[in-house]
């Protein structure tokens, strides 16, 4: 079993930057692909980024909406994955989720991963 708990949401404004942190606690967390997605009002669960290890490698993917603006880490001593978030845009706005997948990469698809946070809003003004 792992738990999820997101943090760093907020209401900013366009333009502007937040960090969202996600701890884990449970099982070991380096062998968890892990991934952030988002969902907004009166729409669909959408993938944001992902990261997995290869060996020494970390491996990232994104959304296009998000490439060059978002950057996903993660730090295994703190059990902890980051989504860094720049040049937000109100098109942002949504509750954003953190999530592990048990075996394999990261993963656009939602249904492929095991466990979830709870979610922290995030709200970005024009």
């Amino acid at each position: 079993q792992v738990q999820l708990v997101e943090s760093g949401g907020g209401l900013v404004q366009a333009g502007g930057s937040l960090r969202l942190s996600c701890a884990a606690s449970g099982r070991t967390f380096s062998n968890y692909a892990m991934g952030w997605f988002r969902q907004a009002p009166g729409k669909e669960r959408e993938f944001v980024a992902g990261i997995n290890w290869r060996g020494t490698v970390t491996v990232t993917s994104y959304a296009d909406s998000v490439k060059g603006r978002f950057t996903i880490s993660r730090d295994n001593a703190k059990n902890t994955v980051y989504l860094q978030m720049n040049s937000l845009k109100p098109e942002d706005t949504a509750v954003y989720y953190c999530a592990a997948k048990s075996y394999g990469s990261s993963s656009i698809w939602a249904n492929e991963y095991n466990y979830w946070g709870q979610g922290t809003q995030v709200t970005v003004s024009a």
